[in-house]
């Protein structure tokens, strides 16, 4: 991976969220009974082994690990794979790749060959023990107690992101823990004695109570993910279970910001990656699919074209996420608000769901070396939309997504600065004083009001269109007014600044009481419709 130290000196070593309450368990019950075998992760089986093996570039995220990976899982080419595997030299180092780390992102062969080696470690006829003897002597070039957090190259003073950290120290850990396992009895390999235990259980436990700093990050979450994967199936108990919980935690927010696997929150870092238009193929949507492909459900979006390297990987490894996840994906009962805080320096995740939609709010930058990407706040509806332009959604202005403050989220209701797009297809079926009302599928109702100066954008279930414009005119009748505040036609008011710096919350008041606009400061998961605490 390639950086810039710059980007680095904006995660500090010891840069944690500063309120980490959790206002809603995250769920961890599993009585689901999963199927053995899936024909998606068969698919990939057979797409990966049907690739050609490639040697030049394995300091580098090369498919070649995978590509034996899928041929062991299918029992395809054993001879080969294991000559294969024998001939690998180690062409790199581990952590990120940067102008005084020339030779890093070994970290990215390192960990699905640690994944090898546990998977097929009791199979002789598939990992030849010589095999196994140069995974262990010379691929695997991470052990001891020499925990790293820091990026080679920084003395010691800055970070390494999240990926590189899980997936070099995860390696470190795993390989002691194999050579404990097979009777060595050396210190230099007890992960209790070295302390490498202790903080990777400290490590998981910060991302677990404060959340990741490379949230929704494309292409990051997919290598953070796999890491977890291998740290959850071969770690001690008590990092299997603690990695367990931070992918519990990931998937029960993935859940809260998806509406049939349909995902487009803000995301952290890499800011060529905000022209993505796709709402169903992020990296962690992938993860999901593969593992729904082993529920009981009849049928889902199982598209994985952008990240088919990440469904191998999910596929094969027995992480299952829990029942309330694979149910809030596809079922939002009566719906929900919530608010995810992420932290200084970024942005929430706010959420706000019916029984046939989810909003989901783009978020805002927090400078340029904040490395957040603000999207347009969008509305899923129960519609087969798999792009942006197919959605209802607002912008801020301008075509700056770095000015946007897309934060303007409340339950049912959205407000920016920006202007309303709709999709093609959809005319309004009531037009009247700058509001329009369109219909949805399952009869959701979206009233639009739109001006210049403001976007206004709602959601209404089981209303006759008539009913519900007569009735936004009668609480609203001021247009000057809609500037800065609406009324709910229950008599609840809501005031807003669409206008608000890019570090506060959009709205301003609830009926006259002021809220905590700071969302640094916010909860990591904040349900504060209560639904999602019956």
């Amino acid at each position: 991976m390639r950086v810039i130290l710059l980007t680095y000196l904006t995660i500090s070593l010891f840069s944690l969220q500063s309120n980490s309450q959790t206002m809603v368990q995250i769920p961890h019950q599993r009585t689901i009974a999963w199927k053995k075998n899936a024909d998606l992760a068969n698919q990939v089986y057979q797409s990966f082994a049907s690739k050609k093996i490639n040697f030049d570039k394995l300091s580098e995220r090369s498919n070649t690990p995978r590509i034996l990976l899928a041929k062991l899982l299918l029992k395809q080419d054993i001879e080969t794979v294991n000559n294969a595997i024998q001939q690998m030299r180690v062409r790199g180092v581990t952590g990120s790749n940067w102008a005084l780390n020339p030779k890093g992102d070994y970290d990215f062969t390192l960990m699905p060959l640690t994944t090898i080696l546990f998977l097929f470690d009791n199979q002789p006829d598939l990992l030849y023990p010589k095999t196994k003897e140069h995974l262990i002597n010379t691929l695997l070039i991470e052990e001891g107690g020499k925990y790293r957090r820091a990026t080679p190259g920084t003395l010691g003073l800055v970070a390494d992101t999240e990926n590189h950290i899980l997936m070099t120290e995860g390696s470190r850990y795993l390989k002691n823990r194999w050579k404990m396992l097979h009777g060595t009895l050396s210190p230099t390999y007890d992960n209790v004695a070295n302390g490498m235990e202790v903080k990777i259980l400290a490590y998981l436990n910060r991302m677990k109570t404060n959340g990741l700093y490379e949230y929704n990050s494309i292409p990051y979450i997919g290598y953070t993910i796999a890491a977890l994967l291998n740290l959850e199936a071969f770690a001690s108990e008590k990092v299997s279970a603690e990695a367990r919980n931070v992918l519990d935690y990931m998937n029960w927010t993935y859940a809260l910001g998806t509406y049939k696997l349909r995902h487009y929150p803000p995301m952290r870092r890499r800011y060529e990656k905000a022209k993505i238009q796709e709402l169903t193929t992020d990296y962690q949507s992938v993860f999901i699919k593969s593992w729904l492909s082993y529920a009981p459900i009849e049928s889902f979006n199982s598209d994985i074209s952008n990240a088919e390297v990440h469904a191998l990987v999910g596929s094969c490894m027995p992480y299952r996420p829990a029942d309330k996840v694979v149910e809030v994906i596809f079922n939002k009962g009566n719906g929900y608000f919530v608010k995810l805080g992420h932290g200084k320096k970024s942005c929430p995740e706010i959420f706000t769901a019916g029984k046939h939609f989810l909003l989901s709010a783009g978020g805002a930058n927090q400078g340029k070396n904040s490395l957040v990407i603000a999207r347009p706040t969008t509305l899923f509806l129960n519609d087969k939309a798999d792009k942006l332009p197919e959605t209802f959604h607002l912008t801020g202005k301008g075509n700056d997504f770095m000015k946007w403050n897309n934060t303007g989220v409340y339950k049912n209701f959205a407000c920016a600065s920006g202007k309303v797009f709709v999709p093609k297809g959809f005319l309004p079926i009531l037009k009247r004083n700058n509001w329009a009302v369109y219909e949805g599928n399952n009869n959701v109702k979206i009233a639009v009001y739109a001006t210049e100066n403001i976007s206004l954008m709602l959601m209404f279930e089981d209303t006759k269109a008539e009913d519900l414009l007569a009735n936004l005119e009668k609480s609203n009748p001021n247009n000057e007014l809609l500037k800065t505040q609406f009324q709910f036609s229950d008599g609840q008011i809501i005031t807003y600044d669409v206008n608000a710096p890019l570090n506060k919350w959009v709205i301003k008041s609830i009926d006259g009481k002021s809220v905590e606009r700071n969302f640094s400061k916010w909860a990591l998961i904040n349900d504060e419709s209560g639904q999602l605490r019956k």
